[in-house]
């Protein structure tokens, strides 16, 4: 799934190449991830791009104050082509559910290479749990998705002190807390595990008990892991960023391998629909956390 660092990268990659051109085209290719009617997608035709912005792990193009929106869930991505195929997409008969095609730019300042190319891009979304969704509305904060969202952890003034109120407030282990949109925007399953594995803090911590050391810890944490995974993947093209993702995991997706900090093995806990990795020697004092799902199997 697509968290905060890939989807601010994703937003930089959609500014440098789309502020100033306008929206030739949209195709849906599944109308099922439409969310909103009114305005129609067909709206987005000749507007021009004005911004685009990230919201927790929203992405938002807006064209002259219409927005198109989008969520890429746990399974969809953007296809980005320089040149956009002509195509128009048919409803049920492509896996991809939208197409956004752009005009020219002559504006001088991009390279002769790109002025007259008409480029665009593809939603796709890969499995059978078909969760990415797309909105086009006059204000984002129309989308329900993103008026819930709690604060964006990496916003100007978001402070050590604020994340301790946060964190005082919660009734929830700390990896639930973390994941939490509504409490904080943009962190995930697989960051929430390498920011407390950074932090050494246990995913089953009760959020209210951590005392101010391990707040600190888990506030530098914070900073510092979305920060680099942001700067890893700046200046990515968009096809590359999930592999940049995989790559900078220290924790997360790597059971039974070395933890790159103490030498102890990576171990992981199973749920219905995910799972979570951790050190016990760097986060639980070397206690193994117990996998309730391989409990229940066991028995």
């Amino acid at each position: 799934m697509p968290e905060l660092p890939e989807v601010e990268a994703l937003a930089g990659f959609l500014r440098q190449r789309l502020i100033g051109r306008a929206v030739d085209r949209v195709d849906v290719g599944a109308i099922s991830v439409l969310k909103t009617y009114e305005p129609p997608p067909a709206s987005l035709r000749g507007l021009s791009v004005t911004a685009v912005d990230r919201h927790g792990k929203f992405l938002d193009i807006d064209a002259d104050g219409v927005h198109l929106v989008f969520h890429l869930a746990r399974a969809g991505w953007l296809r980005w082509y320089d040149i956009a195929p002509s195509a128009i997409l048919r409803p049920g008969k492509s896996p991809t559910a939208l197409r956004v095609r752009f005009t020219p730019r002559h504006d001088g300042e991009v390279d002769d290479a790109e002025a007259g190319s008409e480029p665009g891009f593809d939603l796709t979304e890969a499995g059978t749990q078909k969760r990415l969704a797309v909105y086009v509305v006059r204000s984002a904060a129309q989308v329900p998705g993103i008026a819930r969202l709690g604060p964006d952890p990496l916003a100007d003034g978001f402070t050590r002190d604020d994340l301790a109120t946060i964190l005082a407030a919660g009734r929830q282990q700390i990896k639930g807390l973390l994941k939490d949109q509504s409490v904080l925007a943009g962190v995930g399953n697989a960051y929430s595990d390498e920011i407390l594995h950074a932090a050494k803090i246990s995913p089953f911590a009760l959020a209210a008990k951590l005392d101010d050391e391990q707040v600190t810890r888990l506030f530098d944490a914070l900073q510092t892991v979305l920060n680099g995974a942001i700067g890893t993947a700046a200046g990515k093209p968009a096809k590359e960023l999930k592999d940049a993702k995989r790559a900078g995991m220290r924790v997360h997706g790597r059971t039974g391998q070395t933890c790159p900090i103490c030498g102890d093995v990576v171990r992981e806990v199973s749920f219905a629909d995910s799972s979570l990795q951790y050190c016990a020697t760097c986060q639980t004092g070397g206690k193994v956390l117990a996998d309730r799902r391989m409990s229940k199997l066991l028995k």
